[in-house]
């Protein structure tokens, strides 16, 4: 096995391991993640998806912020619970992702060799909205996913990465589940005390 194949398959166990632990609420996902990061930022930079390669740099911090809010970003510091975005925030991070994907689009076609320049873009864009709002335990997030993980798994197919198109279909399954589970957690989670 060619060493970036080696790397793409490490890549794969561990982001499945993420989303599988984050469908459960673990908070080892965010462990998984840093590593599956890291591997995937290898495999993707290799492949000229530019974007997609510093996105992973980011996901690497974004992990680290979300092992702390799902540990200490609950009521008094304790863990945190799934809730909904809030309305101002699901309009802001829309808005904020259209227009980084439209510039990092533009970037990318003029001043890279970028394989899919708008699509990495648009991608890579709503990749970090729906990470944050991971962090956050919102609801949504799963929704984002689901739309990032159908145009990822055409794009790493175009590229012939298969087992990162396979792990991309994989995960729209996984989040479809998440949304899922996430959704009868917050239906389960007990009422705010009103004394």
């Amino acid at each position: 096995m060619d060493p970036r194949t080696f790397a793409e398959a490490l890549a794969v166990a561990f982001n499945l391991a993420y989303v599988v632990l984050a469908i459960f609420e673990s908070v080892l996902c965010w462990f998984a993640g840093f590593l599956g990061a890291g591997l995937t930022l290898v495999v993707f930079l290799h492949a000229r998806l530019y974007g997609s390669t510093a996105l992973q740099a980011v996901y690497m911090a974004l992990m680290a912020y979300g092992w702390y809010e799902w540990r200490h970003g609950g009521e008094k510091g304790g863990e945190l619970a799934v809730s909904r975005a809030p309305e101002r925030w699901r309009l802001g991070l829309g808005a904020a992702g259209l227009a980084f994907a439209g510039g990092l689009g533009l970037l990318l076609e003029h001043g890279t060799d970028a394989a899919l320049p708008f699509w990495d873009a648009g991608t890579t864009s709503f990749s970090l909205v729906a990470q944050f709002m991971t962090t956050r335990k919102w609801l949504e997030s799963w929704l984002v996913w689901i739309g990032v993980d159908v145009v990822y798994t055409g794009i790493l197919f175009s590229q012939e990465l298969r087992l990162m198109a396979a792990l991309y279909a994989g995960y729209l399954v996984l989040a479809v589940l998440g949304y899922l589970k996430w959704r009868r957690s917050l239906l389960q989670a007990p009422l705010p005390d009103a004394s």
